[in-house]
């Protein structure tokens, strides 16, 4: 019979996104017909997966009711087809299989059985996957995760503890399959929905118990608290997303578009309270920018930040660059909800100039042109206590807005390479401050060329 290492190699495909630090998994059961485990709405990648293997995409199942992207589940059952199996305590008001903890379903040949795991939602389901009595693996979602377990907190915090108690008991439960049943989580590095650094995506049970910190804490109280002290921060979004996928998001029937705007149309846009996102490179943003945009430069973290620093209920504009693929703003932004896409600059600042606007520049210096300044990082905190320039101040890039009276005099803004920091100088200039610098580079650079040495911890540094 095939080992779980063996099925896995033939028959799962990983699709990552990079960007939310999420796996999607698409199980092919090998006679034309495959399971879509956590697919978001942006489905190009899953899509390809299949249409290559000449997949039809017959069930979509969700672990549960994702607070960091909207659920493709739905899209699946209209396009394909798709049964969609979904925790019953979750009230979904949308068709799909309602299963209830040791529920199975017949996927043909292969079984998968619904384990009740709550811990990260409290409808939260793992889907342990069966081959006769043989257990491959397990889709364990915001459950066990890779060295930890998904954050708790994400139900306000007068649930947090009881969340967290009933995580404990969830990897319990999991560590009781056999040692070589594979863990396919959803959450992974990169995910605010809090996963350590690493590049393992997936594991197996019998590692994790050798290695996950927490299936090590000695008791319930022990795991709850150390798995309360690594929460950090999350986008604000994370709060409308897990109701929109209990109602299920809205099908989309065409390819959603990004219509050309000219100037004069850009301009009526922030007149009547919109918005404008340029997404070019940082350097390209400031040698030039519409003043009062906000930078987010176009990567595989856009939507996080676009998430965490945009409202949702105003009409967004996007300046971009020649050779930006206008689609990926598109699905970036739609698959955390943001659907209110004016369009985009048509020829950019070029036709902005041209049609008599003002723009605004921002310094972007390297380390050795930067000393002198207030040193103001805007890293989360984990990235901070690792690693810091003496002496530097410290808020982060998602509390900036609330926090930017606090921001010192003419800093010199940082962050890992440059784009965190270009957004956080966008935000400040917005608010009002001027005679601001970004740092082209990061810490090291920075303590290199004044002769100093990162320094770790807290204490004493925040703004």
């Amino acid at each position: 019979m095939e080992d779980a290492v063996g099925f896995a190699d033939d028959h799962l495909i990983p699709l990552v996104d990079e960007g939310l630090g999420n796996s999607a998994y698409l199980l092919d059961f090998g006679d034309g017909r495959a399971l879509a485990v956590d697919a978001s709405r942006d489905l190009r990648a899953l899509h390809t997966a299949a249409e290559r293997r000449g997949l039809r995409i017959a069930f979509a199942a969700d672990t549960h009711l994702h607070a960091d992207f909207l659920s493709g589940a739905v899209q699946l059952g209209r396009d394909t087809g798709a049964t969609i199996l979904a925790s019953a305590a979750g009230r979904r008001v949308f068709d799909h299989r309602a299963l209830a903890d040791g529920e199975e379903v017949d996927l043909g040949g292969l079984m998968l059985r619904a384990l009740a795991t709550p811990g990260h939602t409290d409808e939260h389901l793992s889907f342990l996957l069966l081959d006769g009595s043989r257990e491959l693996g397990v889709f364990t979602g915001g459950s066990l995760i890779v060295n930890s377990a998904a954050r708790t907190d994400l139900l306000g915090p007068e649930r947090t503890e009881e969340l967290a108690r009933a995580q404990y008991r969830s990897l319990q439960r999991l560590t009781l399959l056999p040692e070589d049943v594979a863990v396919w989580p959803t959450h992974g590095a990169g995910s605010f929905c809090s996963a350590p650094p690493g590049t393992e995506r997936t594991t197996t049970i019998g590692a994790q118990k050798q290695a996950n910190p927490l299936l090590g804490a000695p008791d319930e109280d022990s795991f709850v608290a150390q798995l309360l002290a690594s929460l950090g921060t999350y986008p604000a979004y994370f709060n409308r997303l897990g109701e929109i996928n209990r109602r299920g998001p809205a099908v989309l029937t065409a390819q959603p578009l990004l219509p050309a705007l000219s100037a004069p149309q850009v301009r009526a846009l922030i007149a009547d309270g919109g918005h404008v996102v340029d997404v070019r490179p940082a350097a390209d943003y400031a040698a030039g920018h519409i003043p009062g945009s906000l930078s987010i430069p176009l990567r595989d973290q856009f939507a996080t930040w676009l998430g965490w620093l945009q409202p949702d209920t105003a009409p967004l504009a996007f300046v971009t660059g020649a050779d930006q693929d206008l689609s990926e703003i598109v699905w970036q932004s739609y698959k955390i909800g943001y659907e209110r896409l004016a369009g985009h600059l048509a020829a950019g600042m070029d036709a902005w100039l041209a049609d008599g606007n003002p723009q605004t520049t921002t310094a972007f210096l390297t380390a050795d042109r930067a000393a002198g300044r207030p040193y103001l990082d805007v890293r989360q905190e984990s990235e901070f206590a690792a690693g810091h320039v003496p002496g530097a101040m410290h808020l982060e890039l998602g509390g900036l807005s609330a926090a930017a009276a606090d921001a010192p005099h003419g800093p010199v803004v940082a962050c890992g390479h440059g784009e965190r920091a270009m957004t956080a100088a966008s935000l400040l200039e917005r608010a009002g401050h001027r005679d601001i610098a970004v740092l082209d580079g990061g810490p090291a650079d920075y303590a290199a060329a004044q002769g100093q040495h990162l320094v770790e911890g807290t204490e004493g540094t925040h703004a």
